[in-house]
């Protein structure tokens, strides 16, 4: 078995994946991906500074790969065509299925690797000759919903070493091995570029168009700067103030009509605008075998949302219609469906539309 290959991002999570695989007498390398270029200030330098410490620490090579060309080609230009359409996109799953399991795998396999690791919370099962994805056993961290957009290829080449551990044993295990990044902090924010004012990050590449606000009634309320700015169920940010007269529940987006440039807001969690039914998607891939039209799954349309009981009423080779049991919050064109048979992932999809 040749080399495995661990995508060391400089975080905690990466460092303990290449810690377990040396312990288990796998012969491991790192890399470090860079997809971001920018004057000034670079996180990317204190990341690839920790990375190098835990791999000298574990005695094992570090190479250095540059895909800014592929990131900006294939997940940045997409992120903001979606934004731009007034749309919320999801680039952590698009960095993954473009960047870590396609241009990286193919870097690694090229080394002369058999597989790639990373630090996702998340499992793979090999029965049968057939790759199967499910949730990490911590399911605060885990992080299927991110890699719904692999296939067996990527599957049958990809290790998650900390699949079947808690945050709070990873940590423990850098700390009891000395690695650098024990006590560091988990990053956010987008895929490669990190925590940003996201408002002024989007200025620099989007033109704003400002427009009203207005209550599902057609009240204006306020004004704002671009739709783009703003996802359905937002609650801050809004910049709406108490109105005399009126209860003093929370503000939510609920809607945005692209046409007239106009955001949509109503009060409180419960307003029933904020939730659906039912959705269209598209790009919907399969990781295993397709569901049958008619059956019965569960699904989450946003990362930190609960499994919801739904069943696939339309199914045809991309495209899906799908009915949820009870009504689901916030419902966004742009962001990901991903479905689940209890534990395992199957696969996911493009939101497009809401009822």
């Amino acid at each position: 078995m040749g080399p495995i290959v661990v995508g060391m991002s400089g975080g905690v999570d990466s460092s303990v994946a290449a810690l377990l695989l040396k312990e288990q007498g796998f012969q491991v390398e790192g890399i470090f991906i860079k997809s971001w270029e920018e004057e000034g200030p670079c996180p990317a330098e204190e990341d690839y500074n920790d990375a190098l410490g835990v791999c000298d620490q574990l005695d094992i090579p570090l190479h250095s790969v540059n895909f800014t060309k592929e990131y900006q080609e294939r997940v940045f230009s997409y992120f903001l065509r979606e934004y731009a359409a007034g749309r919320t996109p999801n680039p952590d799953i698009l960095c993954n299925n473009e960047i870590k399991f396609d241009a990286f795998l193919k870097y690694a396999l090229n080394l002369g690797a058999t597989h790639i690791a990373t630090g996702h919370y998340a499992r793979v099962e090999n029965r049968k000759g057939v790759y199967h994805l499910y949730q990490g056993s911590d399911k605060q961290k885990d992080q299927s919903y991110f890699l719904s957009g692999l296939g067996q290829t990527e599957l049958s080449h990809a290790f998650f070493p900390l699949g079947e551990r808690t945050k709070g044993e990873v940590r423990q295990l850098a700390r009891e091995a000395g690695l650098v990044t024990h006590d560091k902090k988990d990053s956010t924010g987008i895929c490669f570029i990190g925590e940003r004012n996201f408002r002024a990050f989007l200025k620099q590449y989007l033109p704003t168009e400002p427009g009203i606000i207005e209550t599902v009634d057609g009240e204006v309320v306020g004004k704002h700067e671009g739709l783009m700015y703003y996802t359905i169920g937002q609650r801050k940010g809004l910049g709406i103030g108490g109105k005399s007269g009126k209860e003093e529940a929370p503000w939510y987006v609920v809607d945005k009509d692209l046409q007239r440039k106009v955001l949509i807001v109503a009060q409180g969690h419960d307003h029933p605008r904020l939730y659906s039914k039912r959705l269209t998607a598209s790009q919907v891939h399969w990781i295993a075998e397709a569901p049958q039209q008619g059956d019965r799954l569960q699904a989450k349309v946003r990362y930190r949302q609960e499994n919801k009981n739904c069943v696939i009423e339309v199914l045809t080779d991309e495209h899906a219609v799908v009915q949820f049991e009870q009504p689901v919050f916030a419902v966004a064109p742009g962001q990901a469906i991903v479905f689940y048979n209890d534990e395992e992932c199957l696969g996911g999809g493009i939101i497009d539309a809401r009822e």
